[in-house]
Parts: structure tokens; C-alpha cells; sequence
């Protein structure tokens, strides 16, 4: 029966009837001094990635759901007055992106794209197809979809499996391509589920989360927070976790050594997904070119952790200490409250976060 239950977390079910409403569970959270956090859309089930158009409306992926959404806020009063579903019955599609006007959305198998989608958000065009020959395994196979700063877009194609070999070069790589879908190349191997994908403000490098393997106990291995620099670096999996822990099976002729050790690491089973480096103007300075990272929660740990967004600090580009910055959807009793997914920035510094657990989508400001 835990077994199940963790199953069903892990899928996004909700085993048992919220007692608490949802702005009774807002009250639950805990954030630092001058911070406040409120709705800024609901009833948007399963709701996971998020992408920003320059007029603010904000883009939404799922994951089981098979929908793609779209949420306005017309009188910018801080929430949400419109929704649009801008697709249905699409396979995974955890990631967007968006930009000149195209929105960008990567299923399991494919990345497609929507363009001229402000205009038509109450009535999409029939997507066009980009790039349509990425395996279609379900295991680990849903991404995370972002413009870097050379305008192609990165995600990543998981293990299909908790812990092999893929016979595949495309499994477990990051890749980017033109938004034509030109140009197709493998640039890192090596990572088992990489679902979040960001790039430092100053120094331009590409920061990437990891997640890693399970059924290796409460405490191991470690989730990693990786820094990509060169073509064809190889970050382990699955012959080595954590940058420290051989795999068994797998890594008995292999050494860390021959990988990329992670910049940073999580306690095992966080689930770090979504980040983002914050470049706005509404939060204290101290908080300028930090990384915020959701942290999904565990799933097969038998205390559950998690469940939070923390706070990466950055000194001269390199992660240094992390810190929760929201907490509180995981209760004293283990009741889970929400899973936090990705993290996105409005125009006026405020931060959206995203909730796959109770299907909303948060908003976090500070008044000094």
C-alpha cells in the first residue's frame, strides 16, 4: 500500500480529499521577511513548465494531462482572469518556449510549435511539426524546453529506465537545435532526467538539474545541480552518481574521475526540477543573478522530503549554499500540501511558481 501511495505522488494523484482550501494551504507557507505569495491562476490540473510572452501572458505544459495552456492577467491586478487551452491530447507536454511570437511545445517524441498564438488564443492554429525524431519512451521521456542565448533551444532525453545502459546515443543527453529544427546535435551525455534547464546571468553558462536514481535506500544518491561548458561531456549516469557513488552494476571499470562532477548537489529524492536565476528589480539586491529551484518531493523515501523551493547562492558564478525559500507544502505529519515544478519571472520581478499537485500557478512579491 506505500507503495502505491508513493506511485500515486509520484504520478500526481491526490489519495486523499484536501481538507484545506487552497488559500488555507497559502496561510501554510513559509517564506522570508517582506515576501508574500498568493494565487495568480487556478484550475489548471497538473499544471507544470511555464513560458512567458512579452505582453505577459504565460504559457503552461502538462504532463499526464495532455494540455497545454494559456492565463492572462488583462487588468493587472495580480491574477488571472483568462485561460485558454491552446492544445489537447498531446503526448507529455511537459515543456515550452516561447519567442517572436511562437510558442514552442515539446512532447515526448516531437517538438511543435504555434505561431502567430497571440492572436489566435481563443481560437490556436493546428500546430507545425519542428523536430519529430526523439524517442517515444514515457519513462523519464517528458522535457524541458528553453531558448538559450545563441536563440536555439535545449531539452534533454532521459533514461528509459531507473538505472541501464542505454543502447542509444540520444538517451540520456541534452541537445539543442535551431528552431527550424535544423542543426540537431547532442552536446552532453550522461543524465539520467533532466527536467529544468537555465543560464547564468553574468557568465552566460548553462545550468541544468538532474535527477537521480532510486531504489538505492532513503539517503542515496545525491540530486545534482550541473554545469554544461563543452561539447561531449559526459556527467555519469548511469556509471557513476553524485560524482562519488559507482553504480554497482554499471560502474565497476568506470571511475568518477573520467565525469563532470555536479556544481552543486540536493539531498537524495528532492526532485529538483524547474529553476530560474533571478535578474529583477522588485526583490532586495542580495537576490540578484541567484538561482531558485523547485523541488519536487520525494517519492520513494520513507520519510518524504522536499517539497519546497529553495535558494541557490552564487558567488562569482559558482553555487556556494542552498537555503529553502518557500517550505510548507510538506506538513510536520507528511501531508503534502502541493509539488512545486518550474519557476518563471514577470516583468515586474514578481516570481510565478508552478504546482502540478493542486493544478495552480503561485505568485511571489516583495514590499520592503
Amino acid at each position: 500500500m506505500k507503495y502505491i501511495a508513493y506511485l500515486a505522488l509520484f504520478f500526481g494523484f491526490t489519495l486523499n480529499a484536501q481538507a484545506e482550501s487552497k488559500q488555507d494551504i497559502l496561510k501554510q507557507l513559509h517564506l522570508p521577511p517582506g515576501f508574500s505569495i498568493s494565487l495568480f491562476a487556478d484550475h489548471l490540473p497538473n499544471a507544470r513548465s511555464m513560458a512567458i510572452a512579452d505582453n505577459g501572458v504565460v504559457f503552461v505544459g502538462t504532463r499526464q494531462k495532455g494540455e497545454v495552456y494559456a492565463v492572462q492577467d488583462t487588468n493587472g491586478d495580480g491574477i488571472a482572469d483568462k485561460t485558454f487551452v491552446i492544445a489537447r491530447q498531446l503526448y507529455m507536454p511537459n515543456g515550452v518556449a516561447y519567442k517572436n511570437g511562437t510558442l514552442y511545445v515539446a512532447e515526448v517524441n516531437r517538438i511543435i510549435k504555434f505561431e502567430n498564438i497571440l492572436e489566435h488564443l481563443d481560437n490556436p492554429p493546428k500546430p507545425r511539426v519542428v523536430y519529430d525524431k526523439l524517442p517515444s519512451d514515457q519513462h523519464h521521456g517528458w522535457k524541458y524546453l528553453r531558448f538559450g542565448p545563441d536563440n536555439k533551444l535545449y531539452t534533454a532525453v532521459g533514461a528509459p529506465c531507473n538505472i541501464c545502459e542505454p543502447d542509444k546515443d540520444i538517451y540520456t543527453s541534452l541537445v539543442r537545435l535551431n528552431p527550424d529544427g535544423s542543426d540537431f546535435e547532442i552536446i552532453a551525455r550522461g543524465i539520467r532526467n533532466s527536467v529544468g534547464i537555465a543560464w547564468e546571468p553574468e557568465t552566460k553558462a548553462l545550468f541544468f538539474t538532474d535527477n537521480g536514481r532510486d531504489l538505492l535506500g532513503d539517503d542515496v544518491p545525491p540530486e545534482e545541480l550541473n554545469q554544461w561548458s563543452n561539447k561531449g561531456q559526459h556527467f555519469g549516469y548511469p556509471y557513476c552518481h553524485g560524482g562519488i557513488i559507482a553504480e554497482t552494476e554499471f560502474g565497476k571499470n568506470k571511475s568518477c574521475k573520467d565525469f563532470v562532477a555536479p556544481a552543486w548537489t540536493f539531498k537524495a529524492h528532492m526532485a529538483p526540477l524547474g529553476l530560474h536565476f533571478y535578474h529583477g528589480k522588485q526583490f532586495p539586491d542580495s537576490f540578484k543573478n541567484q538561482l531558485f529551484v523547485a523541488q519536487h518531493g520525494s517519492w520513494n523515501r520513507s520519510k518524504p522530503h522536499g517539497y519546497r523551493v529553495v535558494l541557490v547562492k552564487f558567488e562569482q558564478g559558482k553555487p556556494v549554499s542552498d537555503a529553502a525559500f518557500i517550505s510548507g507544502w510538506l506538513t510536520g505529519s507528511g501531508k503534502v500540501l502541493g509539488r512545486p515544478v518550474d519557476v518563471l519571472e514577470m516583468q515586474d520581478g514578481s516570481l510565478l511558481i508552478s504546482d502540478d499537485h493542486l493544478g495552480v500557478i503561485y505568485k511571489v512579491t516583495y514590499t520592503p
